[in-house]
Formats: C-alpha cells, sequence, structure tokens
C-alpha cells in the first residue's frame, strides 16, 4: 500500500515552469537565424545559385555570410547562456542580424527584396523577447539601416531593385511587425501567467485535498472491482490492523470489510453493526459509495471511527448539560440567597447558645460554598467570546504580581515575578489571562506550602528552547501532587479541600483553551507544582474559538 505515505509539502508549481515560454522563444529565434545564415551562404557561395546570381561585392558578400553563419551558430548552441542576459544579447543579435541582411541587400543583385521580408521575422522576434522600448528603436534602426543601405548603393547603380519607395515601405513594415508581435507578445505573455497561475492554483489544490485526505480521521480507502486496494489514507490503514505495504488485496487484509463489500454489491444494502477489522483497533462503521454513478468497478469506502462518533455525542450531551446547569444555578440562587439572609438575622439574635451558634456558622460556610459553585457554573455558561491580541508576557507577569500584591495581604508569604531579558509575545485575551493566573495563584498560595511555613509563588515568563513557544508559569515550593490526584485535578467538580468546588481549575483550563492556549500540570524536581500556560504566537495562531 505505497499510497500511505508522509503528505508532502503545499508548493507552487509555477516556479518551474518560469522562463520555460522565454526559453522555447529564443530557441526557436535562434534557430530561423541559423537557417537564415544558411540562405546567405548558400547565396554566397553555391555553385547553382552563382549560375543565375551575380554578386556585385563577391568577397564582401561571402565574408558576411560566414561571419552570420559562424554568430548564428554560437548563439544557437549557447541559448541557455543567452538566457542569463537575454536582453542584452538579443538586442545586439537583433543589431547584427540587422547589418548582416543591409549587407547582404548590397552584395546580392537578385534576391534583394526576399531577404528584406526574412528580416521583419527577426524585428518581431525581438519585439517578443525584448521591453517595447528597446524593441521600439530596433526595429526603427533597422528602417533607417535599410534606407541607407539602399541609398548607399544606388549611388553606383539607379537600376537596383529596391528603390528608394520600396525602402520607405520596409521600414513600415518593420515598424508594423514591431507594433503587431509587441502585442501579440503581451497577450501571449498574459495568456501563458493565467496558464500557469491556473496551473499552480490546480496543482496546490490538488496537493491541500490529498493532504485533507491522508489527514483525515476518517478511514478512507478505493478499491476495484477485483477487490484490490489503490488508495488508502493513513487513518484507514491504522484502523485495518497496519498491514504490510505489499498487501492489496482486501480480502486477505480486512476479510470482514470484503465481507460487507461484497454485500453491498450484490444487494445495495449497508451492514449499519459496528465493527473491528484487527486487533486492538476501534470499531467502525465501514460506508460504500461508488467514485462516480458512471463507474461500476471502483468503491469508495468510509471507515468512521465509533469512538469519535461517540466523543461527539458526548460532547453534545455534555453541552445540554451545562445548558441545563446553568438553569437550575440560576433558580438555586434566590432560595440560597434567602437561606444565607435568614442566617446572617438569626446569627443577630441575643439568645443564641454556643450549639445554634456553631449551627449558623455551618449554614454560612455551606451557603457560601453553594455560592461559589452556582458562581462558577453561571460563569461558564455565559463566558463571553476571547479576543485574543498580543501581549509583552514579561511586562504582563511583572505587572500582575505588582497588582496582586496590592489587592491582597500576603502577611508572610512569598510572591514574586520572574522575567527574562529578550522579548516575549504571546496571544491571549488579556482579562481572561487576569482571570486564569489570579485563580492559579491563589491555589498556589492556598496548597502550596510546607506545614508551618510560608508559601512561596514564582509567575514566570520564559520560552520553551530559543525558538519558543511563550509560557507563562505559576511555581510554588510546596508538597506537590500525588501522581493519581494529578491526572483528575482539571476535572469538573474534582477537590480535594473540604469547602472546595472542583470548578477552578476545569474553568482556568477552558479559558486557556480558548485562546489557543494550553495549561497542564508539571510536577517540580525537588518538591512542589508548576501549572504552565502555554501560549501560541501571533504567527501560528488561527481564528479564536467561541
Amino acid at each position: 500500500m505505497g499510497t500511505v505515505a508522509r503528505p508532502r509539502s503545499i508548493i507552487s508549481v509555477g516556479s518551474a515552469t518560469t522562463g520555460e515560454a522565454t526559453r522555447r522563444e529564443l530557441y526557436f529565434f535562434n534557430l530561423f537565424r541559423v537557417l537564415q545564415a544558411c540562405i546567405y551562404v548558400g547565396l554566397a557561395f553555391s555553385p547553382l545559385a552563382v549560375a543565375w546570381l551575380d554578386l556585385r561585392f563577391p568577397m564582401l558578400g561571402r565574408i558576411n555570410a560566414l561571419l552570420y553563419m559562424a554568430f548564428a551558430t554560437i548563439l544557437f548552441l549557447r541559448t541557455e547562456q543567452v538566457l542569463a542576459r537575454i536582453v542584452t544579447m538579443t538586442t545586439l543579435a537583433v543589431i547584427f542580424d540587422i547589418v548582416a541582411a543591409v549587407v547582404a541587400i548590397a552584395s546580392i543583385l537578385e534576391p534583394q527584396s526576399g531577404i528584406a521580408i526574412l528580416l521583419m521575422f527577426n524585428i518581431g522576434a525581438g519585439a517578443l523577447l525584448l521591453p517595447p522600448p528597446r524593441a521600439g528603436a530596433l526595429a526603427l534602426f533597422g528602417a533607417v539601416a535599410l534606407a541607407l543601405g539602399v541609398a548607399i548603393v544606388r549611388q553606383y547603380d539607379s537600376s537596383y531593385e529596391i528603390g528608394p519607395l520600396e525602402s520607405i515601405l520596409f521600414g513600415t513594415a518593420y515598424l508594423a511587425s514591431y507594433g503587431m508581435f509587441n502585442v501579440l507578445g503581451k497577450q501571449m505573455r498574459a495568456t501563458e501567467a493565467l496558464a500557469e497561475q491556473r496551473g499552480t492554483d490546480l496543482a496546490n489544490l490538488s496537493q491541500v485535498n490529498d493532504m485533507i485526505i491522508r489527514r483525515m480521521k476518517t478511514g478512507v480507502l478505493v478499491v476495484d472491482d477485483a477487490n484490490r486496494i489503490h488508495q488508502i489514507n493513513e487513518s484507514a490503514w491504522l484502523l485495518i490492523g497496519s498491514p504490510k505495504p505489499d498487501l492489496r488485496d482486501l480480502g486477505t487484509v480486512a476479510p470482514e470489510l470484503s465481507r460487507r463489500l461484497y454485500h453491498w454489491r450484490t444487494t445495495g444494502k449497508t451492514d449499519t453493526r459496528a465493527v473491528a477489522l484487527a486487533e486492538d483497533v476501534p470499531e467502525v462503521l465501514p460506508r460504500f459509495t461508488r467514485l462516480s454513478p458512471n463507474e461500476a468497478t471502483n468503491v469508495l469506502i468510509f471507515l468512521d471511527d465509533t469512538s469519535l462518533v461517540s466523543r461527539r455525542a458526548e460532547e453534545l450531551t455534555l453541552s445540554s448539560l451545562g445548558r441545563l446547569s446553568a438553569s437550575i444555578a440560576h433558580e438555586i440562587r434566590n432560595p440560597l440567597a434567602a437561606i444565607s439572609y435568614s442566617a446572617q438575622l438569626l446569627a443577630e439574635s441575643e439568645d443564641l447558645t454556643e450549639a445554634d451558634k456553631r449551627m449558623v456558622e455551618i449554614i454560612n460556610n455551606h451557603c457560601a460554598r453553594a455560592n461559589d459553585v452556582v458562581e462558577n457554573i453561571l460563569q461558564l455558561s455565559r463566558r463571553e467570546r476571547s479576543r485574543p491580541e498580543l501581549v509583552d508576557v514579561n511586562a504582563w507577569v511583572t505587572n500582575f504580581t505588582e497588582e496582586y500584591k496590592a489587592s491582597n495581604d500576603l502577611g508572610m508569604d512569598q510572591l514574586r515575578a520572574v522575567t527574562q531579558p529578550r522579548l516575549i509575545d504571546g496571544l491571549f485575551d488579556p482579562q481572561q489571562l487576569q482571570q486564569v493566573v489570579w485563580n492559579l495563584v491563589q491555589n498556589a498560595i492556598r496548597y502550596g506550602r510546607l506545614p508551618g511555613d510560608p508559601a512561596r509563588v514564582a509567575v514566570i515568563a520564559r520560552m520553551l528552547g530559543d525558538k519558543g513557544p511563550p509560557v507563562v508559569e505559576v511555581v510554588d515550593r510546596g508538597p506537590g501532587i500525588p501522581p493519581k490526584v494529578a491526572a483528575q485535578i482539571f476535572e469538573p467538580f474534582f477537590t480535594t479541600h473540604e469547602y472546595g468546588t472542583g470548578l477552578g481549575l476545569y474553568l482556568a483550563r477552558q479559558l486557556c483553551e480558548a485562546n489557543q492556549a494550553a495549561l497542564e500540570y508539571v510536577p517540580v524536581a525537588g518538591g512542589g507544582s508548576c501549572f504552565r500556560i502555554t501560549l501560541v504566537t501571533q504567527m501560528s495562531a488561527t481564528t479564536p474559538r467561541k
């Protein structure tokens, strides 16, 4: 099953095709120049051509043909090197084309018009490869050079085939050729750019789809009519027991899945019972569909992990229970307030015995505890959407420590801020970060102390490693948390304290997850506890969750 491979990174294919059109145009332009040089050589040297051609200046025509042939051959053989300096080299090449054509027209008597017409292609090709101002200047240079060459030759022969009018018409044709090829080149470039962009988008989309399919939690297989596996993603490979890559027969890899596929193909009905396709893998619900309505051979198989389905159902149930709990908590507040107020009035009576005063104290304590539970539940239900912003973690930790000390009488307890000399930035809603760290510091001061000793708590801002991510840690030097207890401290309503509600750490983790951060407990070597908040940076953050 060679299709189970690591997803490739998403790359753009446009860079691979950059310059292909220009390279192709330059190649054919140089090839045409070689053919053009061959014509000059044939006209100047061929015995058959000499039989019906007259050379006005034989030596000049033959030297011109040989030099142009050598020049054209070198350019053709070094097309890749010319491409690296295409503007300069093409400009020089077109100038040489014009000069060679004018010399050939002057030295050969008969086909002057044909050579002048050939030159139109050189000027037009230059308009495709060069910037418009330079290409226009070369077209104008060709027109002027031809006119001057004709004027010089006519000083020796007034019956020369190309007259002043013809040279003007050829010059006009050169300028028109430049304009036409320039417009055509712009349209070609725009079309090629659009095609390359569409190709890039299509390739990237294909790779994105491929990566999504490979990373899907749902298993996906493509099986043909011979029961052979053509494609399979990572989840499906794991759900059928991680078979060897060379095993492609579905009946061998997953017999039960093959049986259900045969049943679906013959009856059109799907067995909806969950099944484990291998040992030590979750149960799945197979679903079958054809790749297209007109294709009866290949079948697409989806394997839904029942544990994920159960987890989604559990999340929906918890969400419904949360709303129900909030409604119940709201209804409890009124009678709870009445009980607390009655207990306060009863405590003001002068006829209470010590036993009755103790009973009133118990009532007040439990009313306060119940009220804390109600407040925490209501806070969960009406929590506002997170609004993360970039926070200077060093400055925030320093300001938080000073504010906490100013708002609370610590007595002998110690609270200090630990910052770093480097800049540390992280994304978090400042108000929610204040709420989370405040709760963690209160827990650390209350529980993170050795018997008879004051609490020693530090709020630390630092980076995990050289490149992050940024973290805020609340560390105490107390007795620590036993491993069995640490595994449950973030569960709702779990508490080891007589008057605790068990919602503080649960609420803190929920607020962190709403800001795409993570809250975890880390044991401290030598005794103590560390609650670490791992923040995200601006580069790695996505849209905030509700």
